[in-house]
């Protein structure tokens, strides 16, 4: 049951990502690979160096993210919290090298 969770909500990570970037005129892999967002501790996109074009990017990101993680929550009975929990520990994990992510103490750091 947790080893089929941890894949839907990776599966549902990574179409919320690929669905996200084709809209803004940053894309979500140069704002990450530039760190101007990371990944945050609460399974959200965080923003590291703000502007509107970043602000709007992770807008999207997280409201298509947050509809992910309602969703497989619904579907195996637990909170959204917990998905978008265990969403961050697989997303900061898969992070590029490069890339922020967020520590346990709320803090940038560079993978």
């Amino acid at each position: 049951m947790k080893h089929s969770l941890s894949v839907l909500v990776l599966c549902g990570l990574f179409v919320s990502i690929l669905l996200s970037t084709d809209v803004h005129a940053i894309t979500l892999q140069q704002a990450k690979s530039t760190a101007v967002v990371g990944e945050q501790t609460n399974g959200y996109l965080g923003i590291i160096k703000p502007s509107v074009e970043v602000e709007a990017l992770v807008k999207d990101v997280n409201s298509k993210r947050q509809q992910h993680y309602q969703r497989i929550a619904q579907k195996n009975g637990i909170s959204t919290e917990d998905v978008a929990k265990l969403a961050a520990e697989k997303a900061i994990a898969a992070a590029d090298k490069g890339h922020a992510y967020q520590n346990k103490q709320g803090e940038w750091q560079i993978k």
